[in-house]
């Protein structure tokens, strides 16, 4: 008995958009003394251990070391007993349950604000629906004033926070509320819309994020802390995410007309191959707390306990030997081997893999599948950058038009 080959994809156009100077080969390679881990074999195998690998990223920053890390930081018993506490918030049901509706009646406001004008930047639009959604989630929903999105991206995006020398990019966001400027944008943050929630929550605890934190005996600085995590981590990765979802779905026809056909489980599937290609979160650290040994190539590479790693996702994410031919094309069906995801590791893998995998999906479905409904074009060019403080991709000036 014979098996049909795979069928070639019919995207052959829809290739990365958001490359920046040359691809990588997977591989693992040793720099300086930080380890390169380019290959999904490797990447995977670091991501999944808890026991000799820890969260790579360390500063120096006494007010920082003296808070209680994020959850994204830790480690260990605490870590897990932190993420199994907050899975609640974000599991399948729970969306559909508490959130779809919102995000529906959401999407339809920007619509209709779109319909109105005629054009719009989908970065505005994108930004202010995943900051509205992840608010939600986390309880940051008693703001002194309207405009928490544009507050949080002048927050990301400035050049002037920084942190610790060779810290990841969350632990630099966590510096900053040492940093002039920086401190500036974040106690606007804090005064406008954490302490507000902070309040609301010390009086009646809700089902969200800040009330949990508090259950815990967490103060106002660790609360806004993690608010700045959820921020970094679910609203600004969903807003890039969907800004490169829209610029493939729109410019490729012929995706275009599968995705809007598709159902819920295909449209998905689509979504899931572009973040695999455009993987928002380029790279992780990672640091040895015991010897680690990676087999690559039929080499064996011994990392010493003490030793820091950089993952590369958008190498990993196209490494043929786990997800195909053609790895740089975009192609819904392609041939994954054994234990591969759509998306790859784009959302990680292990104990830190991204909790709000599934929403981010679901909320960038519910708003694409809609737009896209309608008779758009793109106008102009995108802007697309790359922010080293966050190590993602940014797109702007994604403009598209009503046509009539």
């Amino acid at each position: 008995m014979t098996t049909d080959p795979a069928p070639r994809c019919p995207f052959q156009s829809s290739e990365r958009k958001t490359a920046f100077g040359s691809e990588h080969s997977p591989g693992v390679e040793l720099q300086g003394n930080v380890w390169h881990l380019r290959s999904y074999a490797a990447v995977k195998q670091v991501l999944r251990d808890s026991e000799r690998v820890r969260q790579g990223a360390t500063t120096d920053n006494v007010l920082v070391t003296r808070l209680r890390p994020a959850v994204i930081f830790q480690d260990g018993e605490e870590h897990r007993e932190q993420r199994t506490a907050i899975a609640r918030f974000f599991t399948p049901k729970t969306v559909q349950d508490k959130h779809h509706a919102f995000i529906d009646h959401l999407t339809e406001r920007l619509i209709v604000r779109l319909l109105r004008a005629g054009q719009a930047d989908l970065s505005d639009l994108s930004m202010e629906l995943s900051v509205e959604v992840a608010a939600r989630v986390v309880g940051l929903t008693d703001s002194l004033q309207p405009g928490m999105d544009r507050r949080i991206d002048e927050l990301l995006s400035g050049s002037d926070i920084s942190g610790a020398a060779g810290a990841g990019p969350l632990v630099r966001l966590r510096s900053a509320v040492t940093q002039s400027r920086g401190l500036l944008r974040m106690s606007s943050f804090y005064r406008i819309d954490v302490r507000p929630a902070i309040q609301a929550r010390r009086k009646k605890p809700q089902e969200d994020v800040i009330s949990h934190l508090l259950g815990k005996g967490y103060n106002d600085l660790e609360i806004l802390v993690e608010c700045l995590t959820y921020a970094t981590a679910g609203m600004v990765t969903t807003r890039e995410f969907i800004g490169v979802a829209a610029w493939h779905l729109l410019e490729n026809g012929g995706l275009r007309g599968q995705y809007l056909a598709g159902d819920r489980t295909e449209r998905h599937r689509i979504l899931h191959e572009i973040l695999r290609l455009e993987p928002v979160a380029s790279t992780l650290w990672r640091k040895a707390a015991e010897d680690v040994t990676l087999e690559q190539g039929g080499a064996a590479h011994h990392i010493p306990a003490g030793a820091r790693m950089i993952l590369d996702i958008r190498t990993a994410n196209a490494d043929a030997s786990a997800v195909g031919e053609e790895p740089l094309t975009l192609c819904p069906h392609r041939a994954l081997s054994g234990g591969v995801q759509a998306q790859a590791l784009s959302f990680g893998d292990g104990v830190h893999r991204c909790p709000g995998a599934f929403l981010a999906i679901h909320e960038s479905d519910v708003f694409l599948h809609r737009l896209l409904s309608l008779p758009l074009r793109v106008v102009g060019t995108p802007e697309l950058t790359f922010n080293e403080l966050l190590m993602s991709y940014e797109i702007r000036d994604l403009l598209v038009e009503v046509q009539q």
